[in-house]
Formats: C-alpha cells, structure tokens, sequence
C-alpha cells in the first residue's frame, strides 16, 4: 500500500472541498434535521460527501467509505482500507456561525489508523498526520504533548454533562470543572482533537459520538502521545456510536479515575 501516494491525494480532496464549502455560502443552503431536532444536516454536508465518494471509487474503487451522510458502504468491519468522513463536523456551526467546523477524515487498514485530517475550512488550518510520522499544524510538525496536572488543565466538555443527565453522573464532572483552570465547548469533536493535538486545550470528552467524528483526529492526537479511548478505557468503537476521551497521558488516567462514572 502506497501511503505516502494516498496522503497526497487525500489532501488535495479535503482542500478542494474547503474551496467548495467556502463557495457555498453564496449559494441557498437548505436545513433539515435528523433523528433529533438540533441534529442538523444541509444540501452542502451531502454534496461535500457525495464528492468524496464519486472521486475515491474512480480512483481506489477497492477502498471502502464510512460517511456520516450515508451515501458511503455498509460497513459491517474494518477489513481493508477504510475512509471514515464527516464532511462538515460541526454542522450547526456551519449554519450559525460561518466558522467553527471542519472537515474530518481518518483512512484505516484494518482497523489501524494511518492517515488522519482535520481541515478547520474557515481559518485554512490543516491538521494532518501519516502514522508513525508525526503530526503537523499546516507544514509544522507538531511537539509531543507533556503532561499538564488537572488544576492547570483546560478541558473541552459540553455543558450538558455538567447538568442531571441519563448517561453520566454528572456531580464528578462538576469536581472536575471546579477543578480544572477551565473549559470550552467548540461544538465540534474535530476541532477540539485539533486543539488537544496542538496543545491548545489539554483534553476533550463526549458522551455520543460516531467514527468519522474521531477516526482523523485520533491518528493525529497519537502521534503527539495523546491517549484516545471511550470512558471505559477501551479502544474506541469504530463500527458504531461510543463514549470518547482524548486527553495528555497523565491528564487522561485522572479524568478517568476520579471524574468519569457511568450510569
């Protein structure tokens, strides 16, 4: 497998779709919603995907596609080369705010992450990563994150979890906001891989989120020494929706000892 040829031609799709997401906002973008009502999807989410997926069955019509937008392949297993794509992470960004979302997409070999990209469309900010390689913020190569103790840590955590909820005792999280120098919440998971990435913020957790939220930042985040996995510990389920935590090594074993109770 010739990866180094797959990494060119990935981020020559993922900037060419930043151009035709930025081209968008000149033109009518239609809102729906799915499953939940604040679960959004537009007219551009499914063209950006449907793009994608024209341009990899012409050019590796081997390789298998897991978009969020599901006009990709079933996929039952992570045999074989994988793309796991979300067009537009942070779609109600998208709609609201013109800013704060990305293009998220990981390539798998099975089931090993070996190519990661988070493309911040707006700022032109590409995060990017070959395994074993390195991480990069653009043509930077990204330092290995060191430790940072809870008390000086910034942590990226939805407000939502701070409140009663039916998937996480929530009071631990309240210590560990009251704990910790401070948080944000991005809205979405991508950028936030990014900002752990890149030392911006010192970790990330969600209760929900699905493989193409992860699959690129988490080969990026591993090749600066983050630690990835669901609030269990475990690796991360790649075939459905999961708890997920990405944090600095010593940061992520306390998050996980004293502030993570699962209902």
């Amino acid at each position: 497998m010739n990866w180094g040829t797959i990494d060119r031609y990935a981020k020559s799709l993922i900037k060419e779709a930043g151009h035709k997401i930025r081209v968008s906002f000149y033109k009518t973008i239609d809102v729906e919603s799915k499953a939940e009502a604040n679960d959004l999807v537009t007219n551009i989410d499914r063209d950006i995907e449907q793009f994608f997926i024209r341009k990899i069955r012409e050019d590796f019509p081997d390789h298998r596609i897991f978009g969020e937008e599901g006009f990709g392949d079933e996929i039952k297993s992570l045999e074989g080369v994988i793309w796991m794509l979300d067009p537009i992470d942070g779609t109600m960004n998208f709609i609201h705010q013109k800013r704060n979302f990305a293009v998220s997409l990981g390539i798998y070999f099975d089931g090993i992450g070996m190519l990661g990209y988070i493309y911040d469309v707006m700022n032109d900010d590409f995060y990017h990563a070959v395994k074993g390689e390195g991480a990069y913020f653009n043509d930077e190569r990204l330092p290995m994150l060191e430790n940072t103790p809870i008390e000086e840590a910034v942590i990226g955590v939805n407000a939502s979890w701070v409140a009663p909820n039916r998937r996480i005792e929530h009071m631990p999280i309240v210590e560990m906001v009251r704990r910790c120098r401070g948080t944000r919440s991005y809205g979405s998971a991508a950028i936030e891989l990014a900002y752990v990435s890149s030392g911006r913020i010192d970790a990330y957790m969600s209760l929900r989120l699905a493989p193409w939220d992860i699959a690129g930042g988490m080969v990026i985040a591993q090749e600066v020494g983050a630690i990835a996995t669901n609030m269990k510990g475990d690796i991360p389920h790649l075939l459905g929706q999961d708890t997920f935590i990405v944090a600095k090594p010593g940061l992520h074993d306390e998050i996980l000892r004293n502030h993570i109770v699962l209902k």
